[in-house]
């Protein structure tokens, strides 16, 4: 089958360049969707001014409350077919893809209708400030216009990842990127749609990703090819794909809860703050999906080692899989702040802003590889059956702590560089009780399972 070139044996041979093969394409899917947000923010900055920066950038934590909730089912889809997938049950991969799709397509018009609906209370809960709130609403209601076929593209293409395939995504997204950047350019410069355009080029871009990720499934001639007439919600394949992902949802909502605490904190410094810190963060996002696609890598590898019961192989992808999420954070991080005048000036020349972008970035940036570390041991415990322990790990710890702080030591200290100092030191608390949960569950269900079935597992 012509599939076979793209899909992976993950239960045997080498880790590390199945690994790097994997994420490589997986890291440049990842940067091309941050481009579609960066492209509004390049595009709107240089050609719509301060404000209108300020209005898209300022939407990116309360985007991110909304979608992430929904998005989180993905991880339950990925660990789902995955762990099918290696044990050769290409029976429930049918069944699993069939329910995921019409998850995706359920979950995406309920989010889509929700953000239309509660952009602007939402954003004013927020403490949006009066001279960017509209703006910013249009800009949210536009982008949920998209929702439903960005769902159903993340959906599918964690149908691909969990067999191994992370070119395909990469090839859809490289053409969707670049019709987003033209219609940027049409509706912003030649048009005057401002913050309209950006939303809007990014809902269309959305739509053509989808359609090429449905075109994929249906041209299929392996067991997770789409048949539209077998969509169905089938209990056994959706309370998996709930159970293992709802918690990462809810976890990361929860998460975006307190960014957007955080996003309140800066609203208060201004406009000004508000379009540099914007800035920064779209530039963080591609230091962070570096890491996040090892933290995928991971998730995808183990769970199909757990499925073909290669429990031998957890404790090297583990090891593996973290020190390339801390390499890709070190380098990568410490690498954008020491150019960050450079990379800041694409996003806007106004002084005030860049200088305001850069205190951001010399305290996330350098610290960057922490994160890295928390969401990759995060992974591996939902590849091994502990979602909720994750979830509840990460509310107390990256989430909670970070509340904490902006109630009690930002006040003390209202600068920005105590406001972001929340991130490295949530970052490093909850990697630490990971890591400690990540050895116990290990050495207690991973152990029961081979226990139970020894002769069904391999020798490397």
């Amino acid at each position: 089958m012509a599939e076979k070139r793209y899909e992976m044996d993950m239960c045997s041979g080498p880790l590390l360049s199945k690994i790097l093969a994997f994420t490589l394409p997986l890291i440049l899917s990842s940067m091309l969707q941050l481009l579609f947000n960066a492209a509004d923010v390049i595009v709107v900055g240089r050609y719509a001014g301060s404000t209108a920066l300020a209005a898209v950038g300022s939407t990116g934590a309360l985007i991110n409350l909304i979608v992430n909730l929904f998005m989180g089912l993905s991880v339950g889809v990925s660990v789902t077919v995955a762990r099918h997938y290696g044990a050769r049950e290409y029976a429930d991969v049918t069944t699993t893809v069939h329910t995921a799709i019409l998850m995706s397509i359920i979950g995406g018009i309920a989010a889509g209708a929700f953000g239309f609906f509660m952009a602007k209370p939402l954003l004013a809960l927020m403490g949006s400030p009066a001279d960017v709130i509209d703006q910013a609403a249009l800009y949210v209601r536009i982008y949920f216009i998209g929702m439903p076929a960005s769902m159903f593209y993340n959906f599918g293409s964690a149908v691909l990842r969990a067999v191994g395939d992370t070119k395909r995504p990469l090839y859809y997204l490289s053409a969707a990127g670049v019709l987003n950047v033209l219609l940027n350019l049409l509706f912003v410069i030649r048009f005057s749609m401002g913050v309209a355009g950006v939303a809007l080029a990014t809902s269309i871009s959305q739509y053509l990703s989808a359609a090429l990720i449905a075109i994929c499934l249906m041209r299929s001639e392996s067991c997770y090819r789409l048949h539209w007439d077998e969509l169905a919600l089938h209990k056994d394949k959706a309370l998996p794909i709930i159970r293992i992902g709802l918690p990462a949802g809810l976890q990361s909502s929860i998460f975006a809860i307190s960014n957007v605490v955080i996003q309140s904190s800066i609203n208060s410094f201004g406009s000004i703050a508000m379009a540099g810190s914007a800035a920064a963060a779209n530039i963080e996002g591609f230091v962070y999906v570096s890491m996040n696609s090892v933290a995928q890598a991971s998730l995808s590898f183990a769970s199909q080692n757990i499925g073909a019961r290669r429990y031998e192989r957890i404790s090297k992808i583990s090891r593996t899989c973290l020190l390339l999420a801390a390499l890709f954070g070190l380098v990568l991080g410490n690498g954008v702040y020491l150019l960050h005048d450079t990379f800041l000036r694409f996003y806007s020349p106004d002084p005030a802003v860049i200088e305001a972008g850069a205190l951001r970035l010399s305290v996330i940036c350098t610290t960057y590889f922490l994160c890295g570390l928390m969401d990759t041991l995060a992974s591996i415990l939902r590849a091994m059956g502990k979602s909720l322990l994750p979830m509840v790990v990460t509310i107390l710890g990256a989430c909670g702590l970070r509340v904490l702080w902006i109630y009690t030591v930002f006040p003390l200290d209202r600068t920005f560089f105590t406001l972001f100092l929340s991130y490295p030191i949530t970052w490093g608390v909850t990697a630490a009780v990971h890591a400690v949960c990540y050895f116990f569950t290990k050495r207690t269900t991973l152990r029961r399972a081979q226990a139970s079935a020894p002769s069904e597992a391999s020798s490397t």
